[in-house]
């Protein structure tokens, strides 16, 4: 059976929680392997509406194994907020059916304080971060000094860890003009939040391995987007993990031979929250046009994003660095009604083009887009479910953005309706 890799290949935002909808009901497990509760989801399912951030996307159909892998970070109290709203909307969620990795990494209230004092220091880099702690979770967790659930079921090796922990943070607090952290606060704190979260903790590599070898299918859910990836994204205003296909493996406890198709999820433009280079950014009537009609509004933090041409060259580069076999293209009908579209196909910096996005933030800064102009169309998309339904133009973009980026259109979205999905290519085809 073939397992499918679903990542954004842009700033995230790129309407992964529809396709990883549409592509759970074909799955038997769907794993989250990377990032925390900083990226959101906004699923519609026969009229009503779910947010999540935390929980994988399967988690609201019925009869599918959820997980939560070792490579996210876990704020506790967040996931058990956002399991009670679930349940609140009549989605079951049971030991039975959510895994989460006994291996996975602890959010503290005081990666939340570090992660907001960083932001308000002043001068400096602003990363325009969610101030939740996930940054913070994982310098602890390459630190060698995190806290795990696994850590939540030996109470006397929490305290040793918890003051571990503390002779780090608590330096760092006295520099931030903060008080210290409180040892024996933080232990009472996840000595009760425990036995609300234990019940979920499994060795998920093995319950994978075990899925992996019955034939079930693997549908692995990132989140954020290749750009915003900390080793191939636009560093520093990137996320603090690897969210590029091969850290499917890695966050889950997998091989790389488990992981099979990759589908690179992009919008028919280009948006991005918070800070950092944006090389085909709109900032006229174009841009908003594009925001109101997207109604570009971001999942977690409510943030407007920023919008902008589609631009092939961040897309190309992230297909190739992500390994990613085919496109899932979204908001194709936000394009409707444009006499003219442009796509940013090289960059222009001192004199020299280029066909990559350079590594430097400096470079990253100043390049220039070099767009090509293509005809619009009036008729509508809204709605399509074929590609007889499309008109001829947009055809033309769509074929033309798939010369550009090297990789097909697999399935195309063209509402938020999950049945408003052209299939070109089956992901789960064996």
């Amino acid at each position: 059976m073939t397992n499918v890799v679903v990542v954004g290949a842009q700033w995230g935002d790129e309407g992964k929680g529809k396709i990883v909808d549409w592509l759970s009901e074909r799955a038997d497990v769907v794993v989250r392997f990377q990032g925390g509760h900083n990226a959101g989801h906004t699923l519609v399912i026969d009229g009503e509406t779910y947010k999540l951030s935390l929980l994988p996307s399967g988690i609201v159909r019925g009869g599918k194994l959820s997980i939560i892998g070792n490579g996210v970070v876990i704020d506790p109290w967040a996931l058990l907020k956002e399991i009670d709203t679930l349940r609140g909307q009549g989605v079951e969620i049971t030991p039975q059916n959510l895994k989460i990795a006994d291996n996975a990494t602890l959010i503290l209230p005081l990666h939340r304080d570090l992660d907001a004092a960083r932001e308000d220091s002043g001068p400096g880099v602003n990363i325009g971060t969610t101030r939740r702690g996930i940054g913070p979770a994982y310098e602890d967790k390459v630190g060698r000094r995190g806290i795990r659930i696994c850590d939540l079921e030996n109470p006397e090796e929490l305290e040793l860890k918890v003051h571990t922990l503390l002779a780090h943070h608590n330096a760092l607090r006295a520099g931030f003009g903060q008080p210290p952290a409180d040892a024996a606060e933080i232990i009472a704190q996840l000595l009760e939040v425990a036995p609300k979260v234990t019940p979920y903790a499994a060795a998920v590599w093995q319950v994978l391995d075990d899925a992996r070898r019955g034939g079930q299918r693997i549908l692995f859910e990132g989140a954020q987007g290749a750009m915003l990836d900390v080793d191939h994204g636009t560093y520093p205003f990137v996320t603090s993990s690897n969210t590029l296909a091969g850290q499917a493996a890695v966050g889950s406890g997998v091989g790389p031979g488990a992981v099979g198709y990759v589908l690179g999820i992009t919008k028919a433009y280009t948006t991005r929250v918070g800070e950092g280079p944006f090389p085909s950014e709109l900032t006229d009537e174009i841009g908003r046009s594009l925001g109101e009609r997207g109604k570009e509004f971001g999942t977690v933090t409510g943030r407007a994003r920023r919008c902008g041409w589609f631009d092939a060259v961040l897309v190309r580069q992230a297909v190739t660095a992500g390994g990613i076999d085919g496109i899932a293209l979204t908001k194709l009908d936000v394009l409707d009604g444009f006499p003219e579209l442009k796509v940013c196909t090289s960059y222009r910096l001192g004199g020299e083009t280029l066909t990559r996005l350079p590594a430097g933030m400096a470079a990253q800064r100043n390049v220039e887009p070099v767009f090509e102009t293509m005809e619009g169309w009036e008729a509508s998309t809204r709605g399509a479910r074929s590609w007889a339904e499309l008109p001829a133009t947009a055809i033309k973009y769509i074929r033309r953005i798939e010369e550009l980026i090297g990789a097909p259109v697999a399935l195309l979205s063209t509402s938020p309706e999950r049945d408003d999905t052209v299939l070109v290519t089956n992901p789960f085809a064996d």
